[in-house]
C-alpha cells in the first residue's frame, strides 16, 4: 500500500519528522535548495500538512497548491495563522494542540507577572552592572492586595486563575459569556474588567474577533497603578496605544511575551524601563514542545487510521 505523503513546510522539532516517517512519506521544504520547485513536483500527492507559525499564513494559496490535502495539523493551540474557514470549505480538517501546553503557559504567565511587578530583570541588571555598590535597588510594586482580571477564561486562563488563588488575590474575568460554573466575578466588557482590576492578563485567542481588544480605552480604565500582561497574541492589543500608555503613565508597567510583528519589536517599546519583554516563550520548554509535537503526529496518524482527528478545531469538525 502506498504510504500517504506529508509535508512539513517550515522547521519543526526533529522528533515530529522522525515519528511521522515511521508511517508516512515525509517531505521537509527546508531540505531543498529550491523549495518552490520541489513543492511543484510533490504538491499533487500531499495529503497532510504538519505546520507551525514559522510557515506563515496558511490559507487558500496553500490549499490551491495542494489539491489532495486532507488535514492540517497545527503545532500550537492558537491557529489564527491558518484560514480554518477556507479549509472547511474544501473539506480539510484543521487540528491544534490544546491541553498539553496549558500548565506551561500558566507557569510562564505567573513568572512574567511577578517579574513585571517586582522588577526582577531590572534588579538582576542592578547587580550585574555594579550599581548595587552605589545604592540599594528601588522599592518595587507588589502583588499584595491586587485585583487580577483575566481576559479570556479558557483552559489556560483557568490554569492561571488556579495559581493566582494560591497567592491570595482576587480574580475576575471577561469572556464572550458568563460561565455558570465559575465563581469569579464576571464583567461584561474588557473596559469594565480593566476598571475593576489593577492587573489585566490577556489570554484570548488571536484573530479578527479579538483584534485590538485591549485598546486605549481599556488601558485608561486599568489606570496609573495598572499592570498589563500579554501571553495571548500581539494582535490582541493596540501596540501603539500600549506604548503611549507606558510612556505617559496611563498604566504603570507591562509584561509581554507577544508582539504585533514578531520578531520585530519597536525600539520605542524596547527602550521603556517599565516593561519586561520575552521572545514568545509561553510554551517553550523542551517537555511541552515535545508533547505538542506528539499531538501533531497523533492527529495525523488518527486521521489516516480512522478518518477522525483527535483535536479538530471548531471550524472543521470531524466528518459525521
Amino acid at each position: 500500500m502506498t504510504r500517504p505523503e506529508i509535508l512539513i513546510p517550515a522547521p519543526m522539532l526533529p522528533s515530529v519528522a522522525a515519528a511521522l516517517s515511521e508511517r508516512f512519506v515525509v517531505h521537509q521544504l527546508r531540505d531543498h535548495a529550491d523549495p518552490d520547485a520541489f513543492l511543484a513536483t510533490v504538491a499533487p500527492r500531499i495529503r497532510g500538512l504538519a505546520a507551525s507559525s514559522l510557515a506563515g499564513r496558511i490559507g487558500s494559496d496553500w490549499f490551491d497548491r495542494l489539491p489532495a490535502l486532507e488535514i492540517v495539523a497545527n503545532f500550537g493551540v492558537g491557529y489564527d495563522g491558518i484560514d480554518a474557514n477556507a479549509a472547511a470549505e474544501r473539506g480539510i480538517v484543521v487540528t491544534n494542540t490544546p491541553g498539553v501546553l496549558d500548565e506551561e503557559v500558566a507557569d510562564l504567565t505567573l513568572g512574567l507577572l511577578l517579574a513585571t511587578l517586582r522588577r526582577i530583570p531590572q534588579a538582576d541588571r542592578h547587580v550585574r552592572t555594579g550599581a548595587w555598590g552605589q545604592g540599594p535597588f528601588p522599592l518595587s510594586p507588589t502583588l499584595r492586595g491586587r485585583r487580577i482580571g483575566i481576559l479570556g477564561l479558557g483552559a489556560i486562563g483557568k490554569a492561571v486563575a488556579r495559581r493566582l488563588e494560591a497567592f491570595g488575590v482576587a480574580v475576575a474575568y471577561h469572556g464572550r459569556s458568563r460561565q455558570s460554573d465559575i465563581g469569579y466575578d464576571y464583567h461584561a466588557t474588557p473596559v469594565a474588567l480593566a476598571a475593576a482590576c489593577d492587573v489585566l492578563i490577556a489570554i484570548v485567542p488571536g484573530g479578527r474577533g479579538t483584534q485590538h481588544l485591549v485598546d486605549a480605552a481599556v488601558l485608561a480604565a486599568l489606570g496609573p497603578d495598572g499592570i498589563f500582561i500579554n501571553v495571548a497574541r500581539g494582535s490582541v492589543v493596540d501596540q501603539d496605544a500600549l506604548i503611549a500608555a507606558l510612556q505617559d503613565g496611563t498604566i504603570l508597567a507591562a509584561g509581554l511575551d507577544v508582539y504585533a510583528d514578531e520578531p520585530n519589536v519597536p525600539d520605542s517599546l524596547r527602550a521603556l524601563p517599565n516593561t519586561v519583554l520575552l521572545p514568545h516563550i509561553g510554551s517553550a520548554s523542551q517537555h511541552t514542545r515535545e508533547a505538542m509535537g506528539k499531538l501533531v503526529v497523533d492527529n495525523i496518524r488518527a486521521w489516516f487510521d480512522t478518518g477522525k482527528a483527535l483535536t479538530p478545531v471548531s471550524e472543521t469538525p470531524n466528518p459525521g
